[in-house]
């Protein structure tokens, strides 16, 4: 009888983003902040992605796992940073239910996905400092694939079962989502159905696809930092650390603010804050992890050297050709 009277009710067909507010005078600053960022999130992940393929040196197990992260964070920033635009240049802060469910879609299946490319990561990490005359052996190219592979997979097929549940909630109104990105809790506390299975099988899920990755990274890290601290010379130790910092910065932000933007009471005071923290891991992390992997990788730095002589080079051999034959 209650869901017949839910099912009565005017279903809600589309969401209004509440986003920053209703603040006219921060919206060019806004517009111009978020266009800048996506701009330089985009270039930065897909140089990198580019330089890994192209450049022979670059073709380790390291820099596999480096080009499919920066390929993902050019997909997952292009799943909230357009939308944010949009509404920013056009006042229109509706989204259709469809539209709001595809974003979660692929926001939740990327950010699965991470998660299991970031743990693939560190166990790469792993057995290169812990276990360096397997390391060959073990991570050879057929494994990293299916990591790879197995890491996208996992993220998609997961979210898959649990958009699909999602998709079957009834909302009745209110229609406002009080964050610029259709994220799952706001969308829950919306539904006029019964929540408590939707609660119960995205903790099955986190619990199945997504601790086991996170404690992986935790163990190797944990590892790591065991076998690092075993070695004798302030240089090896140096030299030890420099081959997996970057990876351990960027899996300390992506973590850090996503636990702290979940584990933090959902109370109306504290939305502002909910809201700049979720800035970190959905716009911030994928415009940094450019910079934090090639300021401090040597590698990268010379890849990127090579090209731009090449560009260089090539620029000027066409120069002369004009020349010549002009």
């Amino acid at each position: 009888m209650a869901d017949r009277n839910q099912r009565n009710r005017t279903a809600v067909t589309e969401f209004i983003l509440l986003g920053f507010g209703d603040v006219p005078e921060l919206k060019i600053l806004l517009f111009l902040m978020f266009l800048v960022i996506y701009m330089a999130t985009m270039f930065g992940n897909m140089l990198i992605t580019a330089l890994v393929v192209a450049d022979q040196h670059l073709h380790t197990p390291m820099y596999f796992f480096l080009g499919n992260l920066s390929c993902l964070e050019t997909c997952y920033t292009s799943t909230i940073l357009p939308r944010i635009l949009a509404s920013l240049l056009t006042g229109d802060k509706t989204i259709s239910f469809s539209g709001c469910i595809t974003q979660l879609y692929f926001f939740c299946a990327l950010a699965a996905t991470e998660c299991c490319l970031l743990a693939a990561m560190s166990y790469d990490r792993y057995l290169a400092i812990c276990k360096p005359l397997h390391y060959s052996t073990l991570m050879n190219s057929r494994f990293c694939l299916q990591l790879a592979a197995g890491s996208w997979l996992n993220g998609c097929l997961a979210t898959a079962i649990f958009v699909l549940f999602m998709s079957h909630l009834i909302f009745c109104g209110p229609d406002e989502i009080d964050h610029f990105y259709c994220d799952l809790i706001p969308l829950i506390k919306l539904s006029c159905s019964d929540t408590y299975l939707i609660i119960l099988l995205d903790f099955v899920l986190s619990c199945v696809f997504t601790l086991p990755a996170f404690l992986l990274t935790l163990t190797s890290y944990v590892c790591i930092i065991a076998t690092i601290l075993r070695i004798p010379s302030t240089t090896g130790r140096q030299k030890a650390f420099t081959t997996c910092s970057s990876h351990l910065i960027v899996v300390t932000i992506f973590y850090g603010t996503l636990m702290i933007v979940y584990m933090l009471p959902k109370h109306e005071t504290l939305s502002i804050l909910n809201k700049v923290l979720s800035l970190s891991y959905t716009v911030l992390t994928p415009a940094v992890n450019p910079l934090i992997y090639s300021l401090r990788n040597r590698d990268v730095k010379e890849a990127l050297s090579k090209a731009v002589s090449k560009c260089g080079f090539h620029k000027s051999m066409q120069r002369c050709l004009d020349k010549n034959f002009a």
